[in-house]
């Protein structure tokens, strides 16, 4: 696990993130975007192909005053004009639109899977192995891990 960009508002599962992250794969960077713009503009400065690519789809502002953060859809609408180069894990809870930025990735030829964030320790106990597992196919593999 070398580079990981992720799409995520919550900043207790960012922190839970790069912890799991960091104590497993201390010179790994993961890369967070809280907002879909902000993600577009991490992808575009990128010097590296990241190892995976993880999307949450319901976003969420701090302030009534800060802008429209967008969702998860507007960035799988944007990675689908791009040529898949890693593959993508998805954790929502919003079931129909992650799987609408699933099958839309798919059919775009990215590998992607999906997970659903339960539980007090989905991040450490399912989201950790899935990821490392997502990493090691690549995108050579179209086999499903179950939800």
């Amino acid at each position: 696990m070398k580079l990981l960009l992720m799409l995520e508002d919550d900043h207790d599962r960012i922190r839970r993130f790069r912890a799991i992250v960091a104590r497993h794969h201390p010179n790994a960077v993961l890369k967070i975007a809280r907002t879909a713009p902000d993600f577009k503009t991490e992808y575009w400065s990128l010097n590296d192909t990241p190892d995976l690519i993880c999307l949450d789809h319901d976003l969420f502002t701090d302030s009534p005053d800060d802008p429209d953060p967008g969702d998860g859809r507007d960035v799988s609408a944007f990675l689908i004009t791009r040529l898949a180069k890693c593959p993508a894990l998805i954790h929502s809870t919003n079931a129909h639109a992650a799987d609408s930025m699933m099958f839309s990735m798919r059919d775009a030829g990215w590998t992607v899977d999906r997970i659903a964030p339960i539980g007090d320790d989905w991040i450490e106990s399912y989201w950790y192995p899935v990821a490392l597992e997502m990493i090691e196919r690549g995108t050579d593999s179209s086999d499903s891990i179950e939800m």
